[in-house]
């Protein structure tokens, strides 16, 4: 047995099914041989977020992992992992590595070296007998603790050599452990949320990758508490249907979440770093902040935490709720609050309805955004953005219903993340409506992959909003504009689309968004991915402009 078999056979221990990939790895093989089915993908930091929209959806529950080659196909997977670090995703990464004596000297490039600073541990195997306890490690890794793309490197050399045909005899999978915050730090923290006017909950990709998504809710019921969500978050509640959901808060804001927090005298945070970023949930000053993370670092680095919690966000919120329970007869905020989230959204919706059912043409992309939520129930679908305008109009407006059917993220702003996350979603949940929202210039930057859905049957829905523009860049590039067309980008894609065998339509017309809709989902669902094109207008993203400072 060589090395890079025993490694197949942990993967397949794990629960592997599939493996992302772009040659040359000796790991492609070894997994297929033993019934692990290669995807690969046309360029690298696509795989990688193929893999990362697998361990988003599937909560890191099966092993989501990309392997590579050593030199330029490493190099050129960093964005792609520095993004799923920056989002705190779940992945495993097995880069070959160039071999012993080779490897950490001027110019090869060392994956371990390299990715030190966007991974949540790097390992080098660089002895045949260290496979098994290194991929222990890294299992352990991604299991337990904050998550985060795990790497471990395989030197060329070492991926043939021989080890003895047992090894993998005595390799069980890694199990998840989990731990509740200290009971007295709970009480202390209730006692302050029980005592607070207007408190609101804050909840992030935590309270998903712990699916802690009821238990959010029976706190928030308990205790009548509104209930405002990261950009990751998004999808922790439900937008459409709970009386007590306000919507993301990010740099852009429902106007829900903008108001309630904004007025709130205590913010729960739970499940989020509360990491200080330009696309972050600020929160305004002079408000007692609880904050329950499962990691340490979080706490105290960009806020003073008046009550800290390390734990597990699901075990954390079934504390409170025991708690409160007690005494939850004397808080009286009732249904009053219920109402005033109603009427928060109603008047919202109704300032936004003007854009949302516009008949301008070209067409307003947020009559796209409404038109896909009219015509596909957000239950049955998985939606996604790209960087830039597409990620400040979707993210909002988009009203998502069950957990991980809306995959947020961009802390890290590689534009074209998009197309890999959906794909990597419909690999999961391959009964879902996977859509991702895109520009042209996200397009430019990874749409030919549109064919890596088309060739590994992966049948996602592409939406082009193409205004020919880069219009998130207008305040930033006038002059240059101006004087040199320097946002100006084109291409007909739906052209694209087709030669590369999927099945695409261009809309001009408001009235045929919908329609078009339906039509993209009867085809995804007979296997053909699609992208629909649809004119639209250089409408900026809607932004409260870092709000709250």
């Amino acid at each position: 047995m060589r090395v890079v078999d025993v490694i197949a056979g942990i993967l397949k221990r794990e629960g592997a099914e599939h493996l992302n990939c772009y040659p040359t790895t000796v790991q492609i093989e070894a997994a297929a041989a033993i019934g692990i089915r290669p995807i690969v993908c046309r360029q690298e930091r696509v795989g990688v977020g193929i893999a990362d929209g697998f361990a988003r959806v599937t909560n890191g529950a099966a092993p989501s992992v990309f392997t590579m080659q050593y030199g330029p196909g490493a190099e050129n997977a960093f964005p792609g992992i520095s993004t799923a670090y920056s989002d705190s995703t779940p992945m495993l990464l097995l880069p070959l590595g160039h071999a012993r004596g080779r490897d950490r000297v001027f110019p090869m490039f060392s994956s371990v070296d390299s990715y030190a600073s966007v991974t949540k541990s790097a390992e080098q195997i660089n002895v045949p007998e260290r496979v098994v306890d290194a991929m222990r490690r890294a299992f352990h890794a991604l299991r337990n603790g904050r998550p985060g793309p795990v790497l471990v490197e395989l030197p060329e050399d070492i991926a043939g050599m021989e080890v003895a045909d047992d090894m993998l005899s005595g390799y069980t999978p890694v199990k998840r452990t989990r731990a509740q915050a200290d009971p007295q730090d709970v009480e202390s923290a209730a006692e302050a949320l029980l005592a607070a006017d207007r408190p609101v909950i804050l909840a992030g990709a935590g309270v998903l990758y712990a699916e802690a998504t009821e238990e959010l809710k029976e706190l928030a019921e308990l205790l009548q508490i509104p209930v405002l969500t990261t950009m990751e978050g998004k999808s922790a509640i439900s937008e459409r249907n709970h009386p007590l959901a306000l919507g993301v808060g990010s740099s852009v804001m429902s106007g829900p979440a903008y108001h309630f927090l904004k007025d709130a005298d205590l913010v729960f945070a739970v499940g989020t770093s509360l990491t200080d970023h330009g696309l972050a949930t600020r929160v305004p000053g002079g408000k007692t902040i609880v904050h329950a993370t499962n990691d340490p670092v979080d706490i105290n680095k960009n806020y003073a935490a008046d009550h800290a919690l390390l734990g597990d966000a699901k075990l954390v919120l079934r504390q409170f709720i025991d708690c409160c329970a007690e005494r939850v007869k004397s808080v009286d905020r009732g249904e009053g609050v219920q109402a005033q989230v109603a009427g928060a959204r109603k008047a919202w919706l109704d300032e936004w309805a003007p854009k949302l059912a516009s008949d301008e043409k070209p067409i307003n992309p947020y009559r796209v955004i409404r038109e896909l939520m009219q015509n596909v129930p957000p239950a049955e679908a998985i939606v996604t953005h790209d960087s830039g305008n597409p990620r400040y109009e979707v993210l909002p407006m988009y009203l998502c219903d069950t957990p991980r059917s809306y995959l947020g993220w961009g802390k890290s702003h590689q534009l074209g993340t998009g197309l890999g996350l959906a794909m990597g979603a419909k690999l999961a949940a391959p009964d879902k409506f996977c859509v991702n929202f895109m520009g042209d210039a996200a397009f430019g930057m990874t749409g030919l992959d549109f064919e890596t859905a088309v060739r590994e049957n992966l049948p996602i829905c592409t939406v082009m909003l193409k205004n020919s523009t880069m219009a998130v860049e207008t305040k930033h590039m006038a002059l240059s504009h101006e004087k040199y067309g320097t946002r100006d980008v084109g291409g007909e894609y739906a052209d694209i689309a087709r030669a590369l065998g999927g099945w695409a339509k261009r809309v001009e017309e408001p009235g045929e968004v919908g329609p078009a809709f339906l039509e993209a989902r009867r085809v995804t669902e007979e296997g053909t991915p699609a992208l629909l094109e649809f004119i639209t207008s250089e409408e900026m993203g809607y932004s409260h402009a870092r709000p709250f400072g």
